[in-house]
């Protein structure tokens, strides 16, 4: 699958997230204020998990389709992947 350039961005800014948070506890910073940012980490991290699926599913789809192929196996797996995401 080839990668959309949106994806590394994004994946880019949570690895900026996640460096501060390092940052935040060498400087034993509030246990509120490390949470915070380590949940806002974990919610782009989901939101990356579900564009990336999303984005597979998609192509996958498109491509059984051309062919003549069914497409529920693919859509279980997709929900599967999120499941098993969360």
């Amino acid at each position: 699958m080839n990668y959309d350039k949106s994806v590394v961005n994004r994946l880019k800014r949570i690895d900026g997230q996640i460096k501060g948070v390092l940052n935040m506890i060498e400087q034993n910073k509030e246990c509120r204020d490390v949470i915070t940012q380590l949940s806002a980490s974990r919610n782009a991290i989901d939101r990356t998990i579900g564009l990336i699926v999303s984005m597979n599913l998609e192509q996958c789809v498109r491509e059984n389709v051309e062919k003549g192929e069914s497409t529920e196996e693919l859509v279980k797996e997709a929900v599967n992947l999120l499941v098993k995401s969360r």
